[in-house]
């Protein structure tokens, strides 16, 4: 050591030119032995671009620090090279737990580099990372250490594990199915339910692919499903068998979507669904349906056949009118039947809105209203081309529901019917209006929509719920109000196809 320190003067044994003119910060620290810090360890430390220590591996003193490390920890260089390496942090552990001066003393022990963090400051929390090695410089062991500060990955880490806890919260809470599969297809995270769904434990669903789960049958469904998601980037939904791992099998529904970083889709999100009790209430309603629509179809055609061969034999005219009522009562209740049976269908088929011309939308209303009824009433239409919403393929059907009960109810002569559409303001809806000039309609079918009805009230309105059905499918709105000649005005409010 005494000879690098005459390295550092001239022949005569003076320092270097310029060397008093030094700041006192910059001058060579010399160790507390009283030997200088070697010059070449100050130029190795100085070089290196990023924050750098150079500390005596028997006290941890730090004798060399560059103008990074200074930045970085916020001391000037000569304050720095006055106190130990032990001094920076706020604790004597590493983040990990161990004491910091086994930590560092580790580095001597080892070929290559020890890393470990270490927290210098609580308020706010600053986190950095130390990789100490050993090196020899001018004959002599030092410690070279560098730093790195990783405060923002630890707070971006603690945020992602407070985000994950809520999640695991919510997975905990849901009573569905929630799961995430890796970018094979691979389930890495579930919930409760799927375990108990599926008859696993523990982790061993862990590393399972998702279509296994299912049986032979129904699970090219679920690979279809996946495709969706992992070649096209977009949400997907499927029903199949599940298969336990007691070999149960229980009807499914999977809803799957993707998890998206940048262009990519690396991985799958879904929600799993045990739809037993749902499938078994849905067949026998439906077979209940078929049974009564079949038996009340049926009977009522026995009443208006026999009712109306009675009309031909009575004279009495007042007895007509009252055998007249109760084939007209037959027919409505004949059309409530068939009513119920495309609110069958819709409730079914599950339809998803898509973008629809309304003009020709209306075209195909009207022209499935019965012939009898549109001669014997004048239809205005007012719709202009070109206006597209999003509904369900049913519209039309909703359309022809409307125009058909406003000409069959009214009272007048000859019943007046206008269907008029006009985009709304805000360029996202559209209003399409059904008016007419009858007689309204009574409070007790009105009371359907709002839930007021009573008991023998509830089926007057099938056909309103019908329509309201429809449009409430395609993110509409319904209502009903008065027209401008005292009938009925019905305005169904639809999103335009393009007004998000």
């Amino acid at each position: 050591m005494g000879r690098d320190r005459e390295t550092d003067r001239d022949a005569d044994g003076a320092p270097p030119p310029g060397d008093g003119d030094r700041p006192v910060e910059e001058r060579p620290p010399s160790a507390p032995d009283g030997d200088a810090v070697p010059a070449v360890l100050r130029s190795f430390v100085d070089a290196v671009p990023t924050p750098t220590l150079a500390c005596d591996p028997e006290s941890r003193a730090i004798r060399a620090a560059n103008a990074p490390a200074a930045d970085l920890l916020d001391r000037d260089r000569g304050a720095l090279t006055l106190t130990g390496l032990d001094d920076l942090g706020e604790s004597e552990t590493t983040a990990g737990g161990d004491p910091v001066g086994a930590a560092v003393d580790a580095a001597r022990d080892v070929d290559g580099v020890t890393r470990f963090e270490w927290t210098v400051a609580s308020a706010p929390t600053r986190r950095l990372e130390l990789a100490v090695r050993a090196a020899t410089v001018a004959g002599r062991e030092w410690l070279i250490v560098g730093l790195t500060d990783v405060t923002d990955r630890v707070t971006a880490e603690e945020r992602l594990r407070s985000q994950l806890r809520v999640t695991d919260a919510i997975a905990a809470t849901v009573p569905a199915a929630l799961f995430q599969c890796t970018a094979r297809g691979t389930l890495s995270r579930w919930n409760d339910r799927l375990a108990a769904d599926a008859g696993y434990e523990g982790e061993e669903l862990s590393g399972t692919a998702l279509t296994s789960l299912f049986d032979d049958e129904t699970r090219d469904a679920v690979a279809d499903a996946l495709q969706s998601v992992y070649g096209e980037g977009r949400s997907a939904e499927c029903e199949a068998t599940l298969v336990t791992r007691s070999g149960e099998r229980v009807p499914y529904r999977l809803s799957l979507g993707p998890v998206i970083d940048g262009d990519d889709v690396v991985g799958a999100v879904g929600v799993g669904e045990d739809v037993t009790e749902a499938s078994l209430r849905e067949e026998r309603l439906a077979v209940l349906t078929r049974v009564l629509r079949h038996n009340f179809r049926n009977d009522l055609n026995v009443v208006t056949g026999f009712t109306e061969r009675a009309i031909d034999e009575v004279d009495d005219p007042e007895l007509v009118a009252e055998l007249e009522r109760v084939v007209d009562t037959a027919e409505r209740l004949l059309r409530v039947g068939e009513t119920s049976r495309r609110v069958e269908r819709l409730l079914a088929d599950r339809p998803t809105p898509r973008p629809t011309d309304l003009a020709d939308t209306v075209e195909e209303a009207l022209v499935t209203v019965p012939p009898e009824l549109r001669e014997r009433a004048d239809i205005a239409v007012d719709v202009s081309e070109g206006i597209a919403v999003s509904a369900v393929g049913y519209l039309a059907e909703a359309i022809a529901e409307l125009v058909d009960n406003a000409i069959r109810h009214s009272d007048a002569a000859r019943p007046s019917v206008s269907v008029t559409a006009a985009e709304l303001p805000s360029e996202s809806w559209t209003s399409l209006v059904v008016a007419d000039d009858g007689p309204g309609i009574p409070p007790a079918e009105r009371a359907v929509l709002t839930g007021e009805e009573t008991p023998l009230e509830h089926a007057s309105g099938l056909g309103l719920w019908y329509v309201n059905w429809i449009v409430s499918a395609g993110g509409g709105g319904f209502d009903i109000g008065e027209s401008k000649a005292g009938g009925t005005r019905i305005e169904m409010e639809l999103r335009t196809a393009d007004g998000g």
